[in-house]
């Protein structure tokens, strides 16, 4: 029932446009959590932890469930779980992914998503016995969300030099799923029962395992700049009409391109010709291909670039969860000033910021697309990208004017995710200045900032991770990224506690070590700097002579590999 890669390509608009829908309403919408912690408090999960005690910290909610400390470090300790999760699982998903391609995975995570919402449904008809199934909901909820994420990145590989946007779409749209939560929260609010709700959003996530069954391919989507992609895709229809199929077919059209496109050398200066067999060039080509190699995996995790992008994603995944774990203690201590007797009154105005913060969610969807087309900037004029081998024959042909300048992938590759990773420095850093200030109003730039930041930095390490490593190597290395800033994450929970206990509400000593912290982050553009200049020697000592028309060098990269890649040498400078 499975469609063919051929049928899947045909199809890719559709399966594009669907994905962004059901990442924006099924993927990480645990990321709303405010506004489903105001929920789950109406309903009385755990409000029976409050049951007797007297002191300040108490309140009671607009359905009079009582409320107090513990209850909130208690659900939100779920929400920790069901955030790691959404984090963590990555890295089985990658080798998963790599090894079984997306539909598998996106069929379970849908699913997994469907009886999330159900178990959620089935905790609240009686929160004082079954509150402890809040905590299996959540976390199949990020498992089935992460599901459905990380699958759909592997999609805009149909999409040519336009990947990084693709990308950068899918990501917004992920990013942009914690507006779903405030948007049930105002359904909530008109009178719709919790368990309704519930119950129709899983059976919602069925049709996306209906989806996925109809137009997913068993396959994994190839790279553009990959073989597979011709022979699986470009070459299909031509290669069912002749007796030499796949490889042997692929390699066939191969070696006859390359003899019609040598010049015919004279032997002795005598007029006649002689051209290579197709037997040699076969055996020529087979022998570079052997002699490349594929880049092993250990080489790719080892290398600095992979190593700099851990530390910087830990500490802005972490700077990210804090502030939606603790955003609503930020909001009511600036309502209070810490004067705990003006809480109740303080809960209609967080819920308000709470619901604006969860609209604001949207700009993700509408920015990412901008990082995006920071790391594709000029790439679709590289000469030595699918289809464009002949423009360095067109650049050499100009005479008059300035010398075109001739861009190889590798590098504007590097030039682009320095740019990206820069830009999305500033503005952590910009987000963790506005929350040191105490002003209400104020915070909408915060909540511009952390919605912005959300969606740039994943965009932007996708990017990197497609330009510098193999594609085989992508859906791994993600998820041991994703896997290693979960961990980081961890720390959220014992900064949160810190902040409703010592601290009594006040975030302010732990926003400015997260600030310093971020800091940290202008280390990884400043190597990749670094890296991109001690490519550009190395590309320099391997050019031939200056083509002496523009003063350029005409010889192509003898590094530039299939999917923009360093070479193997290159990856671990």
């Amino acid at each position: 029932m499975a469609p063919t890669l051929q049928q899947a390509y045909r199809r890719r608009w559709w399966m594009a446009c669907t994905a962004v829908v059901e990442n924006l309403f099924f993927s990480a919408v645990l990321l709303g959590w405010s506004s489903l912690l105001i929920m789950l408090k109406h309903e009385g999960f755990y409000s029976y932890v409050c049951t007797g005690k007297n002191d300040t910290n108490d309140s009671i909610t607009t359905d009079f469930h009582p409320s107090c400390v513990e209850q909130e470090e208690m659900l939100n300790l779920g929400f920790t779980i069901g955030s790691f999760l959404l984090s963590a699982a990555t890295l089985p998903l990658g080798i998963l992914m790599d090894r079984f391609g997306p539909r598998p995975l996106r069929l379970v995570g849908s699913a997994s998503f469907a009886v999330s919402c159900a178990l959620m449904a089935l905790a609240a008809y009686n929160p004082p016995v079954l509150s402890p199934l809040i905590f299996l909901g959540l976390s199949l909820n990020g498992f089935g969300g992460i599901c459905l994420t990380f699958t759909s990145l592997t999609l805009p590989n149909m999409f040519g030099n336009l990947r990084s946007t693709f990308m950068a779409l899918m990501i917004g749209s992920y990013a942009s799923s914690a507006v779903t939560f405030p948007g049930v929260k105002l359904i909530y609010d008109t009178g719709v029962s919790f368990i309704t709700i519930m119950l129709v959003w899983s059976s919602l996530a069925c049709l996306i395992f209906l989806n996925c069954l109809i137009n997913w391919p068993k396959e994994s989507f190839p790279a553009p700049e990959e073989a597979s992609f011709t022979k699986k895709i470009k070459l299909s229809s031509l290669a069912l009409d002749h007796r030499v199929t796949g490889d042997r077919f692929y390699m066939h059209v191969k070696v006859v391109g390359k003899r019609l496109s040598q010049k015919a050398p004279h032997l002795d200066g005598s007029k006649e010709e002689h051209y290579p067999s197709i037997q040699d060039l076969h055996n020529e080509a087979m022998a570079s291909s052997q002699a490349a190699g594929p880049i092993p995996f250990r080489r790719s995790v080892c290398s600095p670039i992979f190593l700099w992008s851990l530390i910087t994603m830990g500490m802005t995944q972490l700077r990210i969860i804090f502030y939606m774990a603790a955003m609503n203690k930020m909001l009511e201590f600036q309502v209070t000033g810490g004067n705990v007797s003006l809480k109740n009154e303080a809960e209609e105005t967080v819920s308000f910021y709470s619901s604006i913060f969860g609209v604001m969610q949207l700009l993700c969807l509408l920015t990412c697309p901008f990082i995006g087309y920071v790391m594709d900037w000029r790439i679709k004029d590289c000469i030595d990208g699918p289809g464009n081998m002949d423009t360095a024959e067109k650049t050499r042909n100009v005479v008059k004017g300035k010398p075109p300048k001739i861009r190889y992938r590798k590098i504007q590759k590097l030039t682009n995710a320095i740019r990206a990773f820069v830009i999305t420095n500033l503005l952590l850093v910009g987000f963790g200045i506005t929350c040191l200030i105490n002003n209400l109003p104020l915070q909408y730039v915060t909540f511009i900032f952390h919605t912005v930041v959300r969606g740039f930095f994943h965009s932007a390490c996708g990017g990197l991770y497609a330009a510098v490593y193999p594609s085989r190597h992508f859906g791994t290395l993600t998820g041991l990224q994703s896997m290693i800033s979960a961990v980081f994450a961890l720390l959220q929970q014992p900064l949160f506690m810190a902040v409703v206990g010592p601290l009594h509400g006040d975030p302010f000593w732990v926003n400015l070590a997260l600030l310093i912290f971020s800091v940290v982050g202008f280390l990884l553009p400043c190597y990749l700097y670094y890296f991109r200049h001690k490519v550009l020697q190395d590309e320099a000592a391997k050019e031939g002579p200056l083509d002496q028309t523009n003063g350029t060098p005409v010889k192509h990269q003898d590094g530039a590999a299939a999917n923009g890649l360093l070479s193997s040498s290159s990856t671990t400078a």
